[in-house]
């Protein structure tokens, strides 16, 4: 699921992507940075089809093989255990997946070689063949060599890699969000009516996580002027182009939650952007925003401009 560090990152992205172009419109803007959030649960659903899609392919592999020109005994009886494996099926049957496949319109045979080169790569190894032979199907035992599809074949398929990179264009920020709602519905699933069992939900409450991550992403946008001032106010001796854009950015989010948000604490807002700004911006920007940061939100309190609710939440 997304936390609030993953809605940070989202709300970043898209104030660069809105500071890099000359069409700035901000319902679209906001359209962009909730399809981008969407895209995740998207990625995550895809991911699931795929497993699906590898379990139906046993059945696609056994015609193939009854029908060679010359087939063996074990062409013939094909063991079938994948084809019916417990939590593929129950998956397969959940409301919530089925109305998610046709909202995003997936179809991973239409290119059945990905399917296909997953399952071979299967069929060979020491842990589907010992599943094979196992004689027991049980949900949770079912799991087992789904997870290890998940984790030992497809995450390590480059073809595959790429084929969700070139759908989403954030799948090396996204994916370890992703393989997290893979591994809770694994956890989830524990029971063998379709109905009784959930996906993983975007995030825990995403009614006050939307209204997190929407009003973050305007307020900062909305108050640029504003936010650039302090900032300017405390780098005099600064020439403007040298600020990376991203310490900026940043520095303009931060203030706007120590001014916007009463109940996230001041030294979480801190040390959240001075922990973004070692993931995307320069080795140097940490201890840089840190110090600006630092100067502005004394001029902030000495104007009593920080509300916060709750004791312990102003001071470090």
């Amino acid at each position: 699921m997304l936390n609030r560090r993953h809605l940070r990152i989202k709300a970043l992205q898209n104030i660069f992507a809105w500071h890099m172009t000359d069409k700035r419109d901000l319902p679209s803007a906001k359209k962009a940075l909730m399809v981008s959030i969407d895209n995740v649960y998207e990625m995550y659903i895809w991911m699931l089809s795929l497993l699906v899609e590898v379990t139906e392919y046993t059945g696609i592999d056994a015609d193939e093989r009854a029908n060679k020109h010359l087939p063996t005994a074990e062409d013939l009886h094909p063991n079938l255990k994948l084809l019916n494996n417990k939590f593929a099926l129950v998956l397969k049957a959940n409301p919530e997946f089925v109305s998610s496949i046709h909202k995003y319109r997936m179809n991973w045979m239409a290119d059945p070689e990905f399917v296909r080169t997953i399952f071979n790569t299967l069929k060979v190894t020491p842990e589907y063949l010992a599943y094979l032979e196992d004689e027991d199907c049980s949900l949770e035992e079912s799991k087992t060599i789904i997870k290890f599809i998940f984790r030992k074949i497809i995450l390590k398929n480059h073809n595959i890699i790429q084929a969700f990179e070139d759908k989403f264009i954030n799948w090396s920020v996204d994916k370890e969000v992703m393989q997290g709602m893979v591994a809770k519905t694994f956890k989830n699933f524990t029971s063998e009516d379709p109905t009784a069992n959930r996906l993983t939900p975007i995030s825990q409450d995403w009614t006050e996580d939307s209204k997190f991550v929407e009003d973050l992403f305007l307020y900062t946008l909305k108050n640029d002027k504003e936010y650039q001032a302090y900032i300017a106010e405390r780098t005099k001796n600064w020439e403007s182009e040298r600020i990376a854009l991203m310490d900026t950015i940043l520095m303009k989010m931060a203030i706007c939650e120590l001014l916007n948000f009463p109940s996230i604490p001041v030294k979480v807002t801190i040390n959240e952007y001075l922990d973004l700004s070692k993931d995307y911006s320069t080795p140097k920007s940490n201890s840089f925003i840190n110090g600006i940061l630092d100067k502005i939100m004394g001029d902030l309190k000495r104007n009593n401009n920080i509300k916060k609710i709750g004791r312990g939440l102003i001071e470090e």
